[in-house]
């Protein structure tokens, strides 16, 4: 088992606290070094005011522009309007303190983090900026009104980088929304087609036996060879559905007991026993690394094995599996002109669905009646596909 490295386990652990205590730093950083005395008079400065020395006031000022950043994601109006007050306390008194760096960052979180009321946040905001500035012209302030616009027009670029991390974030949350939708989508149809291929071929196999059981009640052994096959193909059908069915528990261990090419004598031979006819033909050598062509094919000749069985029942079939070192080719054919061409009954998912499968592993599959009639499968698939 890995060890998570310890730096990783702290981020974890800070990761769990509330934003406002993980804002608190900030906060504090802001506190502490506004009380510097060689950065004092050093902070931002409107109005042209002259400095003055720090007093009671000014501890106001910097506690009301500094503490408030802890609450800027989880409060960010309250936050804003506390900053900006102890701002206009800062630059009325000329304290110019470096605290006053807090307001864009402030502006900038509310611009990010508020969801409601958002034009109304900046109506009232540029009402209490020309409450200010016109409050500094009063006082003595030497600004001109290039500069108070100037500094308003930098307030509003500060809002405008906030609304764009707002965007930013709702853009990434919808892309992860989408992701999380098409992934589910492609387990769903994972889980469906494999449901298909299981249910389906054996529980055909049970039917076919189970019909041909009727006709055996005058022969006790043929009848209890019937039965006897019945029952293993019911236990194969379970055994496979517990399989797939514990792939969707989240304890479900790493080792996969997926059906294989190597798998496929068994496959017709299950087949033989419901009644039809099929030769099997394996040729070549599978190669080192199949990926996920040796399950591809194995489906491809259970479909067309089920197909087979369903509308073609004791029909001459011939399975013919070629391996090489770049691909596996499957061919089989069941030799029945009364086969139709196209996908036999119900919603034909069992060839689209190969189709689907062995397109995404770049390969080539075809179905439909032969040259010399009947019907065939067939499918190239390349070997050493990505699972």
């Amino acid at each position: 088992m890995r060890r998570v490295p310890e730096r990783w386990r702290v981020l974890e652990r800070w990761r769990g606290f509330s934003v406002t205590v993980r804002d608190l730093p900030l906060a504090l950083l802001f506190l502490v070094t506004s009380f510097v005395p060689a950065l004092h008079n050093h902070g931002t400065q409107l109005g042209e005011l002259p400095d003055r020395p720090f007093d009671e006031l000014a501890v106001v000022a910097v506690v009301l522009e500094c503490l408030p950043l802890a609450a800027r994601r989880r409060r960010p109006v309250v936050s804003l309007a506390l900053v900006s007050l102890g701002f206009a306390v800062d630059q009325l008194g000329g304290y110019h303190t470096l605290a006053g760096t807090a307001l864009p960052i402030a502006l900038a979180s509310a611009a990010s983090h508020l969801d409601r009321r958002r034009r109304t946040t900046v109506v009232l905001l540029s009402a209490a900026y020309v409450v200010l500035a016109v409050a500094l012209f009063r006082i003595g302030s030497t600004e001109g009104l290039e500069g108070f616009v100037t500094f308003y027009l930098a307030l509003t670029v500060t809002w405008g980088f906030g609304t764009w991390l707002r965007f930013t974030r709702a853009m990434e949350a919808e892309r992860r929304r989408r992701v999380a939708e098409d992934t589910l989508a492609a387990e769903r149809t994972r889980i469906a087609r494999e449901l298909h291929d299981v249910v389906t071929h054996h529980v055909t196999a049970m039917v076919v036996q189970a019909e041909a059981a009727r006709y055996l009640t005058a022969a006790p052994e043929p009848l209890d060879q019937t039965l006897t096959a019945v029952a293993d193909t019911g236990r194969r059908a379970i055994a496979d559905l517990r399989h797939l069915l514990g792939l969707l528990n989240p304890d479900h261990g790493t080792e996969a007991r997926t059906p294989s090419v190597g798998r496929l004598q068994t496959l017709v031979e299950q087949t033989r026993r419901a009644g039809q006819p099929v030769e099997f033909t394996e040729e070549g050598t599978p190669a080192e690394s199949t990926g996920s062509a040796d399950l591809v094919a194995y489906r491809v000749v259970q479909e067309a094995l089920t197909n087979a069985l369903k509308y073609a029942r004791g029909s001459r079939t011939s399975v013919q599996v070629h391996h090489s070192g770049r691909e596996i080719t499957v061919e089989v054919r069941t030799d029945d002109p009364g086969v139709r061409t196209d996908s036999p009954g119900g919603s034909g998912r069992g060839l689209a669905g190969l189709r689907e499968r062995v397109d995404v592993l770049g390969g080539d599959f075809s179905a439909g009646r032969g040259t010399g009639g009947g019907f065939v499968v067939r499918a190239r698939i390349p070997a050493g596909s990505p699972s």
